[in-house]
């Protein structure tokens, strides 16, 4: 079946999320692999929204992480200020974040372009709960378009913490042992991390790329995992669901 990249992402993020695990979300593509994997891989996932929806039954896409439907038929209708003290305690594995330039150490900037701060060429959203979440959370997972533009060497600005500058650095900042950058879910390959440097490394190719389409399209030099794997295509089954229950009216994969 004929697929769209944003559609390849979700479904492949989809499936790094376990069963009985929770997860934080934000509108838009994390939403949408969360929902699936819901269906598909993990009926026991746990949704949470920033704004404080806990464990809601998703019928519908949300369009903002206060929608109404965040809390629809939820374990719990709270405020943020229980969703971050839930990832303070450690109580949550996962969490999605996304920015516009991101590093080989998995810092992400959704703050702004260009090299003065009160003065940029483009003012972003900002951190919102992102930076918390990043610090806080196990695993921290990201959806985005590889392109060299969006994958810097060095970002105009860190808004939410990866491995900082390498080994060692997230807990010399104070930030929890074991918590950090997990997945890279882009439209050419997934990455991780590498457990001795901290940069990212290349750990599976999409159907039909090759090393040379992900080189040029990466501003640093990435490593490469010695079993580098060609990953599985997208399913009829992940397809089926997320264009009949998860996105009927395209608002996120429709931008693919």
């Amino acid at each position: 079946m004929q697929y769209n990249r944003m559609e390849l992402m979700i479904s492949m993020a989809s499936r790094y999320l376990e069963d009985d695990s929770i997860v934080v979300v934000g509108t838009g593509a994390p939403c949408a692999a969360a929902m699936l994997a819901q269906v598909l891989y993990a009926p026991n996932l746990t949704i949470m929204f920033e704004a404080g929806g806990v464990g809601p039954q998703l019928a519908a896409m949300p369009i903002s992480v206060g929608d109404s439907r965040t809390f629809y038929r939820g374990i719990a209708a709270c405020s943020m200020a229980e969703i971050m003290e839930a990832c303070q305690r450690g109580m949550v594995e996962y969490v999605f974040i996304g920015g516009a330039q991101i590093d080989m150490y998995g810092n992400v900037n959704s703050t702004l372009i260009g090299e003065d701060y009160r003065d940029p060429r483009v003012r972003l959203p900002g951190s919102g709960g992102a930076n918390d979440l990043a610090s806080l959370c196990w695993k921290t997972l990201m959806i985005t378009p590889q392109d060299a533009r969006r994958f810097v060497r060095v970002p105009d600005f860190i808004t939410s913490p990866g491995f900082l500058t390498g080994p060692g650095a997230r807990e010399a900042a104070g930030l929890p042992p074991g918590t950090g950058p997990y997945k890279v879910i882009t439209d050419l390959c997934i990455m991780g991390f590498d457990e001795t440097t901290r940069r990212m490394k290349v750990e599976q190719l999409h159907p039909g790329i090759g090393r040379e389409t992900v080189t040029e399209s990466t501003g640093f030099p990435l490593l490469w995992a010695e079993d580098l794997e060609q990953g599985e295509d997208v399913t009829a089954d992940e397809l089926r669901v997320l264009r009949e229950e998860v996105d009927p009216l395209g608002f996120i994969i429709g931008r693919g």
